[in-house]
């Protein structure tokens, strides 16, 4: 599905305020520097990310490195969606300060997706893993949050592949190895109308669906461009990111 891109003006509107921006700019150059010190980042195609305007950025999700990864090296600053036992103590104030969403992964969450709303509704870049946990990457459970937002938003949906951020056989908290390689393939944008209230159960569901094919076709493009592959289902021995199974039916 496709539309014109939304003003951010006229997206709906959202009674939470805007997510800290202290931290979130000034850091990535510095950060991006810091990383590349330990092993190599490949960004491919960023050119695909609107310039301006609100965007949703839905990111596979295979380890912890994730979701800094993305805040770091994507081509805009990202108030992403983080689970909420990340803010705890003094990293919880530093994801806070850079701008970073809590969730709650195990109950119904109306303030982060109205925070979400919000970073949308005043134009910038928000991110979302999908999957939720992390895992294979290679969305068998798929979560319905990208595309309720494009529905209720009309903000466009741009996947996300990241290769070589958890080794084969590796923990779900395992960083990439030092001297390693890490690719970060963006797509072109995938877009709903957007839908007013009510917003039925099965369009979601539907919506949700569309969205996964499209994230799965980007995944396949992302394996032919750079080459690599996925490192495969964490070991459940070493699994401690279990989230409650409320994904789509695939």
């Amino acid at each position: 599905m496709t539309a014109s891109l939304p003003n951010a003006s006229e997206l709906p509107p959202s009674a939470a305020k805007h997510p800290s921006r202290i931290l979130l700019t000034p850091l990535r150059a510095p950060a991006r520097f810091i990383v590349r010190r330990r092993f190599s980042v490949a960004v491919h195609d960023a050119h695909l990310v609107p310039v301006r305007g609100p965007v949703i950025l839905a990111s596979n999700h295979v380890g912890i490195a994730d979701g800094p990864l993305l805040a770091i090296f994507s081509p805009r600053p990202v108030h992403a969606l983080t689970k909420q036992e990340m803010f705890e103590g003094r990293l919880g104030r530093f994801l806070l300060a850079s701008g970073q969403v809590p969730l709650d992964r195990f109950n119904s969450d109306p303030a982060a997706i109205k925070t979400c709303l919000r970073v949308l509704r005043d134009g910038s870049a928000a991110g979302i893993f999908p999957e939720g946990t992390r895992g294979a990457g290679e969305y068998a459970r798929f979560h319905r949050g990208a595309a309720y937002l494009g529905l209720v938003s009309g903000a466009p949906i741009v996947p996300v592949v990241q290769f070589g951020t958890r080794e084969p056989g590796a923990g779900s908290s395992a960083l990439p190895k030092k001297g390693g390689h890490v690719d970060l393939v963006f797509g072109a944008p995938y877009t709903f109308d957007a839908v007013p209230w009510p917003r039925t159960k099965q369009a979601v569901e539907d919506a949700s669906r569309a969205l996964r094919d499209y994230m799965l076709e980007h995944l396949d493009h992302a394996k032919a461009l750079t080459g690599r592959t996925l490192p495969g289902p964490i070991a459940a021995s070493q699994d401690s990111q279990s989230d409650p199974d409320t994904g789509i039916d695939t």
